[in-house]
């Protein structure tokens, strides 16, 4: 039988319903895959953007450092101004000058490997360990939780005296080095101009007067106590090596002009070069287009977090073991022990020396200028040498050694005098710490000077660069904190000496004789 119409028609209707259950289900599977492949496509376009970024950021950063090496093995004279014919100013025209150029600091482009920062983790970890075991003792012992920051308050105690002694220093350090050069500028007519040159030099010994002896007279009448003091002797120590610098680029361009005056450089660039974060001057820096001041306030941030570090790590390791150490008889064994016991915050002292100085300080007062160069600090830690070690741990003085006194050296004594200007620069750096340590301090212990100038000299001749090899590298770390050890342990003892055994009556020889000999109270 042939279905009739109505049938035909009721087939037609379940046939159209099939259909349109099965474009449903379609539909609603197509809904459920739509969110998927747009996140997956948003996903995929991020992955892109980040890739090409940091393709674009390493190449950028190879084409820096190719054209910096390049610029670096090109001859360049210091005075390009009137010729010379001497030997000296031959010699002087094959000298490397440092060259800016933009590029990070070492550690920001670590920090942006996640393994890198797990160590940075590791580091905030260990300071809320501090904290808490603080908390904790303090509640056993007295029932209270309470942080107290007993060291961090005498540390910087009288603050605003050193910063109102801060502002002399600055004035004369802005004012009479580019006073000099002006009046050394000017047209060389007669006695005009010889009486101007003689004033600068007038400026120049006063001001060199008043930056050495300003800061010692007041830490001393005062009785700064120790933060306050390296506030001080490091401004001190900053301006007179900003001044050398400043005058030691600009004047021969302008001596070397015969017969007429030379053209001093703009006060601008002069004040912007007191505040970079470089010890050699030029008239242009590289600078970044804008300022992040999150980036700033981060840093500050950070410096803040490692001083607060420094004094539990003073006052939980430190102050324990040496307070009472001078009251007990001196053995070699207690002096051993306590030179072991001291390697542990000594090292971490040093880190964080280097972290919230050459990283975090520096790099808050670049970012607030625009400086672009930010090589403060190379791989130091990857040294297989002391030689490498000394060239990489603080560039920024590094620079200045280098250009003022390595290659001075050479320029006035000749080209094969190298071991002579290097011994040069030991001597100037030893000399130059161990005043800092005594300024801070309050006494003289030549623990610095013997390890920087003989320890330090030995090891640069012999771990130099020919020695390579992770070994080396552990060698160097554990004289490292042997050295840290050392310093750390005998500076204490002889601070609280000096507090436990006064002198009853003040002399030369006391003040220079160490007092953690002889303290037996």
């Amino acid at each position: 039988m042939e279905p009739n119409g109505s049938q035909l028609r009721r087939r037609k209707g379940l046939g159209e319903e099939q259909k349109k259950g099965a474009c449903g289900e379609g539909n609603t599977k197509t809904q459920r895959r739509a969110p998927d492949l747009v996140q997956w496509t948003r996903h995929m376009e991020v992955v892109k953007a980040q890739f090409l970024e940091q393709a674009q950021r390493q190449l950028a950063e190879l084409l820096d450092q190719a054209m910096w090496e390049a610029v670096q093995a090109y001859p360049q004279d210091r005075t390009s101004t009137a010729p010379d014919t001497t030997n000296k100013t031959q010699e002087l025209s094959h000298v490397k000058r440092k060259v800016f150029i933009t590029r990070k600091s070492l550690l920001d482009e670590l920090m942006e490997v996640q393994h890198f920062r797990t160590i940075y983790h590791m580091f905030i970890a260990g300071l809320c360990v501090l904290i808490i075991s603080t908390l904790a003792i303090d509640f056993i012992d007295e029932g209270r939780l309470m942080l107290e920051f007993d060291l961090l308050i005498f540390s910087f105690g009288q603050l605003p005296l050193a910063l109102m002694t801060w502002v002399p220093m600055f004035l004369s350090t802005l004012l009479v080095p580019y006073q000099t050069l002006r009046l050394w500028a000017r047209p060389r007519a007669g006695f005009t101009w010889m009486l101007g040159a003689g004033l600068g030099c007038v400026l120049l010994a006063a001001h060199g007067a008043m930056l050495c002896i300003l800061p010692v007279h007041v830490a001393v009448k005062h009785q700064l106590p120790p933060a306050s003091k390296c506030v001080l002797v490091f401004e001190q120590v900053r301006f007179l090596m900003k001044s050398y610098s400043f005058l030691r680029e600009t004047v021969p361009g302008i001596l070397c002009v015969v017969g007429k005056g030379g053209s001093a450089p703009s006060f601008s660039s002069y004040l912007y070069f007191l505040f970079c974060p470089t010890l050699i001057y030029r008239e242009v820096y590289p600078r970044t287009p804008s300022i992040r001041w999150n980036y700033v306030a981060k840093n500050f941030a950070q410096a803040l977090g490692c001083v607060l570090y420094a004094c539990f790590i003073l006052g939980r390791l430190c102050v324990p073991v040496f307070a009472n150490m001078s009251r007990e008889p001196f053995s070699t064994r207690a002096l051993l022990l306590s030179i072991l016991h001291a390697t542990g915050p000594g090292i971490f002292m040093l880190l964080l020396i280097f972290f919230a100085f050459l990283h975090c300080w520096l790099n808050a007062f670049a970012e607030m200028l625009r400086f672009g160069d930010r090589m403060f600090y190379r791989d130091w830690w990857n040294s297989t040498s002391f030689s490498n070690y000394y060239r990489t741990w603080n560039v920024v003085v590094h620079d200045w050694l280098y250009s003022y006194i390595y290659q001075d050296g050479l320029w006035l004594l000749g080209m094969r005098a190298r071991k002579v200007a290097m011994l040069g620069v030991f001597l100037v750096s030893a000399v130059v710490h161990e005043y800092i340590f005594c300024f801070v301090l309050g006494f003289f212990y030549p623990v610095m000077l013997m390890q920087f100038l003989v320890v330090g000299g030995m090891l640069n001749f012999t771990m130099n660069d020919r020695h390579t090899g992770p070994a080396w590298n552990v060698l160097m770390w554990t004289l490292l904190f042997l050295g840290q050890g050392i310093q750390v342990s005998l500076y204490c003892q002889e601070w609280y000496a000096r507090r436990h055994c006064p002198l009853p009556q003040t002399t030369f020889w006391g003040l220079v004789t160490p007092r953690s000999w002889s303290c037996h109270p």
